[in-house]
């Protein structure tokens, strides 16, 4: 195994799996640690999807460094530890937390830190964050129910989060190729920086990272900076590229979308399917906390909706309306509510006959696969960037795309079916 990967989502896993499998690398995603009887021997990468980012950061730390010596115990060489493209975090962590964590476990002197992910608009240029060309404190995550980001400056935000001190390679050092960013590290490490925040604008310069830093005992960022690991990997040793297909064989079934994220990107997408005339039932936080509705509600209404094609169950809102449930419910328990329901929900899909499933939002997914018992999944073709299709491992025969909020077009619950065999 070349790399072990820690995310601290499942969405955010996926979009790194996929990367890693686009760029050539046998890929497998696993749903938490990996257990004992799950054979790993064949696999370049491991992407293991954990629930950590808005957990307590102790619990954080224990989780994600059990997954790093799980994937060190099964061979892996270096590790990665993934977060949001977006640096989805409090001041309390989880991000400083956790790299302070692995940064002790791998014995490492530096690491960098690069959320960027130009493909999907997100950039970062003298140590700031953008989001389609806007700051991120004026962007859309500013209003996030969870972790609202509400400063650009990723070398402020992550110094707030850890006691090591935090650095910048800036633009032109990393715009000056891989040779000249691997002197920039080292002089960042003379210098007393355990952490750097790197520029990146381009793909280009997400390869020249990754071919920097592809000996970094640990590297930390978005599934953007994995771009350049694994042709550093085939410099340096004879390493097949995995192609991946074009199709995907999906399991016959019906067809359905869960939507928990209030992102601003999900909320396009849902409004785009149900104009498309995609049947859909919202269930509202509000009418869950008073019983006034239940997921048995919504078994129902898939029980009675025996239409070929996909249905649309979401409790996606606007930010002025997410706040107020908020207040009144309080903002843990109000995406609390809704997670157990869709999860409650998803358990009984297969019996329903459902086997083509799209998740939208990082932590609807993990609440969704859990419940849905999936273990491993194999990674297919991308139907956006940074979201493909998958086929679970072992257990329910099932088809999944796992989308982080912010990711996808606003035709994504309607073009993502005809990639479907």
């Amino acid at each position: 195994m070349k790399l072990g990967c820690v995310a601290d989502d499942l969405t955010g896993a996926t979009d790194l799996a996929l990367m890693l499998a686009r760029e050539g690398l046998r890929t497998i995603q696993t749903i938490g640690v990996p257990h004992a009887g799950l054979d790993l021997s064949g696999a370049d990468a491991v992407v293991v999807a954990l629930k950590s980012r808005t957990i307590p950061p102790q619990q954080a730390i224990v989780q994600s460094l059990a997954a790093a010596k799980s994937l060190k115990n099964a061979g892996a060489r270096n590790l990665f530890f993934k977060y949001c493209s977006t640096f989805d975090s409090t001041d309390e962590g989880n991000i400083g937390p956790v790299t302070e964590a692995l940064l002790a476990f791998t014995g490492s002197a530096l690491t960098l830190a690069c959320p960027a992910f130009p493909a999907n608009g997100r950039t970062v240029y003298k140590g700031h964050l953008f989001v389609n060309g806007v700051p991120l404190h004026e962007s859309s995550m500013k209003d996030h129910p969870l972790t609202p980001m509400r400063d650009s400056n990723l070398v402020r935000v992550l110094q707030r989060q850890t006691k090591l001190s935090v650095g910048l390679v800036a633009f032109e050092d990393v715009d000056a190729g891989p040779d000249a960013l691997r002197s920039t590290f080292k002089r960042e490490e003379a210098a007393g920086h355990r952490i750097v925040i790197v520029d990146a604008l381009s793909d280009t310069h997400l390869r020249t990272i990754g071919l920097a830093a592809a000996d970094f005992p640990l590297i930390t960022g978005g599934s953007g900076v994995a771009m350049g690991l694994p042709a550093a990997y085939r410099q340096r040793e004879a390493l097949a590229m995995d192609i991946l297909p074009a199709g995907f064989e999906a399991p016959e079934g019906r067809s359905i979308i869960l939507a928990g994220s209030c992102s601003n990107a999900t909320r396009q997408q849902v409004e785009t399917a149900i104009k498309a005339g995609i049947p859909a039932l919202r269930i509202d936080p509000m009418d869950l906390a008073s019983r006034a509705i239940t997921a048995q509600t919504a078994l129902d209404w898939l029980t009675a909706k025996q239409k070929q094609g996909p249905v649309l169950i979401y409790s996606t809102a606007a930010p002025e309306e997410v706040q107020a449930i908020q207040s009144k419910l309080g903002r843990m328990n109000a995406g609390e509510i809704v997670e157990n329901t869709l999860a409650e929900i998803a358990r009984s899909l297969p019996t329903l006959g459902f086997t083509r499933i799209i998740v939208a939002g990082g932590e609807t997914s993990g609440a969704v696969v859990n419940a849905l018992e999936v273990q491993a999944l194999s990674i297919g073709p991308e139907i956006d960037p940074g979201v493909p299709w998958t086929r679970s491992l072992g257990g329910v025969d099932l088809a999944l795309a796992l989308k982080s909020g912010n990711f996808g077009g606003q035709d994504f619950f309607l073009k993502a079916w005809t990639m479907l065999r």
